[in-house]
């Protein structure tokens, strides 16, 4: 854990999530668009050659050019925001891509450290941390962490809030 003096701030995080985040986030929303395509293409198929055929060809163009550009700009703005940083204080957090979250909470009202790693995570080697607290705000998710990284983090926060002894209230 970083040196700092014992003041906690909201301020941006330090560190990125993992790079393999990009690629994660791009395949996670490709099979979104993919459902929302094949669904639009048997529709147009279905519809045969009715002179209304033109309105499905369209929506169908336009989905593919919105899901093209979703693919393209999501993933990467979403690495570019999400941050985390565990200090001697606080755990931070920076989420989002749209609607952006930047959280804080003091290790000493941390109850709870846990991992997740869904099926298409273990793929890309990723995991995410949720740190409850004793806040009515809720948890900290910190997403798209190097797995190995994940781990250490856990047991870092896990041997701090043992350490504390307390209710974390």
């Amino acid at each position: 854990m970083d040196p700092e003096p014992m003041s906690v701030e909201l301020r941006a995080p330090a560190h990125l999530v993992s790079r393999r985040a990009i690629a994660f986030w791009t395949v996670r929303a490709l099979i979104g668009w993919i459902v929302i395509v094949g669904i639009q293409l048997v529709i147009l198929i279905a519809s045969g050659s009715t002179h209304h055929r033109w309105v499905n060809v369209l929506i169908l163009a336009c989905s593919v050019l919105l899901g093209a550009v979703h693919l393209i700009v999501m993933p990467r703005w979403r690495y570019r925001v999400h941050r985390w940083e565990i200090t001697r204080t606080a755990c931070y957090s920076q989420s989002g891509w749209i609607t952006q979250e930047r959280r804080i909470a003091p290790l000493s009202r941390i109850q709870t450290v846990d991992s997740e790693r869904g099926p298409l995570e273990q793929l890309f080697k990723l995991a995410n941390i949720t740190v409850t607290t004793a806040s009515a705000a809720g948890a900290i998710k910190i997403h798209g962490l190097d797995s190995s990284a994940a781990d250490r983090i856990v047991h870092e926060l896990t041997t701090i809030a043992a350490l504390d002894g307390g209710d974390a209230t």
